[in-house]
């Protein structure tokens, strides 16, 4: 395992993601931060997907897709985003429609810029980094509220 880390000031790995940070309360992105980016890494991929979701949609629900993030700045103001499950560009948050769900975030360094549309999906972005991910990280268990509480 590498050094790549990524963290937020909003929340700790296993914590609750803030309820502002809901995709229907405000649907703020959380702030985030990465470090001990790899020598050779020429742009960043995010991808924030809620596995739970399987048991309620029948499916791991895509929540975020980013990429070609400049490795040396925080994790704001991308420009290069892609279609969530919402079939909305760029980030979506929490929403569990049955109960609390566990939402990954998963960052990974690449050796390259990837060539892709807005309206590039996670599938497209994980095909497009296949042989480019010089290391990967995930900052999981950040377990969102139930919209149902």
């Amino acid at each position: 395992m590498g050094n790549l880390k990524l963290t937020s000031s909003a929340f700790s790995d296993g914590d609750e993601i803030p309820r502002e940070c809901g995709y229907k309360n405000g649907n703020k992105e959380p702030p985030l931060t990465v470090s001990g980016t790899p020598d050779g890494t020429k742009s960043l991929a995010l991808i924030m997907d809620d596995p739970d979701a399987m048991g309620a949609v029948g499916k791991v629900w895509v929540h975020w897709v980013a990429w070609n993030i400049d490795p040396t700045t925080e994790l704001e103001n991308l420009t290069a985003e892609g279609m969530t499950d919402f079939g909305e560009v760029g980030y979506g948050g929490p929403a569990p429609p049955d109960k609390r769900h566990t939402y990954v975030f998963k960052l990974y360094a690449l050796d390259s810029m990837l060539d892709l549309s807005s309206e590039s999906t996670k599938a497209d972005v994980e095909k497009a980094m296949e042989g480019h991910i010089l290391e990967q990280t995930t900052l999981g268990l950040g377990f969102g509220f139930t919209e149902i509480l």
